[in-house]
């Protein structure tokens, strides 16, 4: 891997530098060309890496801020009266060039609204998009945006979405001609409203994105699709159902395999089988939301992330600086908007 520099917000997130620093550490000792110039406040973060090993000190730097975004601020609060957070410093550095990518475990709000104002958007994009991937049934990927970055969408931001989507999946996954659907309540043309039903009629007289068309809920997870589209609302709530559920079920097998000594052994055989599903399905292990259609790359963790979930968070930003996404997106959509009818 080319050398690159990644900037962190270390005060983000629920539990702040602890975590933060944690996983930034272990970053260092897996990709020995990595760079980190951590943002925050000097006074916390000294302690910590200090006890780091001695051949790190060359290899990260601390950007002290007076700064933080907590998670109640309101967005608009955050960008008008924190400009020396940790959040807007390494936005700032993204934008002036002096760090190729930046993840933030921070208020989502703020880190859009800041994004916004400070990278701007790609040419032809309106507004960026919040994408993560979840697991399938076939262990294959599915990406799944606007996870409530808007929760409002007209056909056009839809489309964009697509697009976008489709670039991602293709740079990040290497998935050859990503198949895009359309989160609907049925698979019927006649079903859906009227933004939903004016993007797949764009969608469908548009060279250049493979799109198969309708796919409900509870396809997500079977593999129908390589990249599903929908808006910040409904996307949100679908990633924060899945999650409640897998936790749900794991902790019902262990209430109900306290209630006689028949559970107790099935629960022996049981419990290790489920915890391989939940692992396989722990968030944590797709950790890293991408803020995708901005002029850089910025990775949103987990506000409640451990250190190996923010790991993966800075994982996702050094694939995407290696794929160089945002110049593929840009390619992308002027290939299309040159395309289209």
């Amino acid at each position: 891997m080319a050398s690159l520099t990644l900037a962190l917000d270390i005060m983000g997130g629920d539990n702040g530098p602890p975590v933060t620093l944690a996983g930034a550490k272990k970053a260092l000792l897996a990709y020995p060309s990595l760079n980190l110039v951590l943002c925050g406040d000097e006074a916390q973060i000294t302690p910590i890496v200090s006890q780091w090993p001695k051949s790190f000190a060359s290899r990260y730097r601390i950007e002290h801020c007076t700064e933080q975004v907590s998670m109640d601020d309101r967005p608009t609060f955050a960008l008008r009266n924190k400009r020396d957070s940790s959040m807007h410093r390494m936005l700032n550095l993204v934008k002036h060039e002096k760090a190729d990518a930046c993840v933030s475990a921070g208020n989502t709000g703020a880190l859009m609204a800041i994004a916004y104002y400070v990278l701007k958007t790609l040419p032809g994009v309106d507004r960026p998009a919040l994408i993560s991937s979840l697991p399938t049934a076939s262990h294959h990927k599915v990406y799944l945006l606007d996870l409530g970055a808007n929760v409002n969408c007209d056909s056009e931001i839809l489309f964009q979405y697509a697009m976008m989507g489709s670039v991602l999946a293709e740079q990040v996954s290497g998935i050859d001609k990503p198949r895009v659907a359309l989160l609907n309540v049925g698979l019927e043309q006649i079903k859906g409203n009227d933004q939903v039903k004016q993007t797949a009629q764009i969608l469908s007289n548009t060279p250049g994105i493979n799109f198969i068309g309708y796919v409900e809920g509870h396809d997500i997870f079977t593999d129908k699709a390589d990249v599903v589209v929908t808006d910040g609302f409904a996307g949100n709530i679908a990633l924060k159902s899945c999650e409640g559920f897998a936790k749900l079920v794991l902790h019902e097998a262990k209430r109900l395999s306290n209630q006689n000594i028949l559970t107790k052994i099935m629960a022996k055989v049981a419990l290790p089988l489920l915890r391989k599903i939940y692992l396989r399905m722990n968030p944590d292990q797709y950790n890293g939301a991408s803020l995708i259609g901005l002029r850089g790359i910025v990775v949103k963790s987990h506000g409640n992330a451990n250190s190996d979930a923010f790991l993966y968070a800075i994982k996702e930003a050094i694939q995407e600086v290696s794929r160089q996404v945002p110049t593929k997106i840009k390619d992308k959509i002027e290939t299309v908007l040159m395309e289209r009818p």
